[in-house]
């Protein structure tokens, strides 16, 4: 046999051998029929609530910019 088919194979075999109590803790969801559970009120929010008008401006000399952003100490 193949080597490559055991590598293909194991971790198929070994998936069905794993605990599917697990999976059923992870997904315990509420029931979505049940009329007694609570929504959350719907509010309206306009898309364009943090909408900042920008205009544009001509680039800064870059220069400048690179040494602000250079690492301040004793490097050579």
């Amino acid at each position: 046999m193949n080597p490559i088919h055991i590598v293909v194979a194991a971790p198929l075999l070994l998936g069905g051998c794993t605990a599917t109590s697990m999976m059923n803790d992870a997904a315990s969801y509420d029931d979505a029929a049940n009329p007694t559970l609570g929504v959350a009120p719907v509010r309206y929010q306009t898309p364009v609530a943090g909408y900042t008008a920008r205009m544009p401006v001509d680039p800064k000399p870059w220069r400048g910019q690179n040494d602000a952003q250079a690492p301040k100490g004793g490097a050579s």
